[in-house]
């Protein structure tokens, strides 16, 4: 026999299921795509989906017309993101600052609220000497490249602004077969997310470019 359902009457003990998300099993990012993390607002890069903070200047970076990593400025200080494809058996931090090292040999292991990290002084493009912090986030399939130049790479007060920061990031991997160490596509937040889905850029960090270009 069929009745009316009350109004103060939950969906479920109607009969009805409701499927609530998953709560995040972490407490803090960086996180990927495919698990469970706090909904907040977040601008969309494709690959990588920041945090919505006014008092971050977040812009795309780009090699001609490839977008390549993401730069957020705060604070006198520049935060530099990329995320690379990794492979599904290991990680890739130790082997990328292997090679980070190779070409800056006065930057120093320490520990970091990530793990290993490199952190010393290089000399720029300009001549001018400048302090620099690289930090490597392995996930599933992806590594999250972290260069952080200025007052944030010395002062923690801005480095933990950071940090807050990169706790935020998604990092959306996708499925489809990768390269090791290929970036994964970004795109600008105006653009729609199925155009160009092939056109990945084909830059790698550890040559000449934005990513270590300050280091001779």
């Amino acid at each position: 026999m069929f009745r009316r359902r009350r109004r103060h009457e939950q969906p479920d003990q109607a009969g009805e299921q409701v499927q609530e998300p998953a709560a995040p099993t972490r407490e803090s990012g960086p996180w990927d795509a495919d698990e469970p993390h706090p909904d907040t607002d977040r601008i969309d890069y494709g690959g990588l989906r920041l945090p919505h903070n006014p008092d971050f200047d977040v812009r795309p970076a780009s090699v001609g017309d490839q977008l390549v990593s993401v730069v957020v400025g705060y604070e006198d200080s520049m935060l530099r993101l990329q995320a690379l494809a990794a492979p599904r058996s290991a990680g890739l931090w130790d082997e990328v600052k292997t090679k980070i090292r190779a070409q800056a040999k006065d930057l120093e292991e320490r520990e970091g609220p990530f793990g290993t990290e490199l952190s010393g002084e290089v000399k720029a493009t300009d001549g001018n000497v400048r302090p620099v912090r690289y930090l490597g986030i392995d996930g599933p399939r992806w590594l999250l490249l972290v260069l952080i130049t200025g007052k944030g790479a010395q002062d923690e007060t801005v480095f933990g602004a950071f940090v807050d920061f990169i706790q935020d990031v998604v990092v959306v991997r996708g499925d489809e077969p990768m390269a090791r160490e290929e970036p994964i596509p970004l795109r600008r937040p105006s653009d729609q997310a199925g155009e160009n889905a092939d056109e990945r850029p084909g830059f790698n960090p550890f040559r000449r470019g934005p990513e270590i270009s300050e280091i001779r």
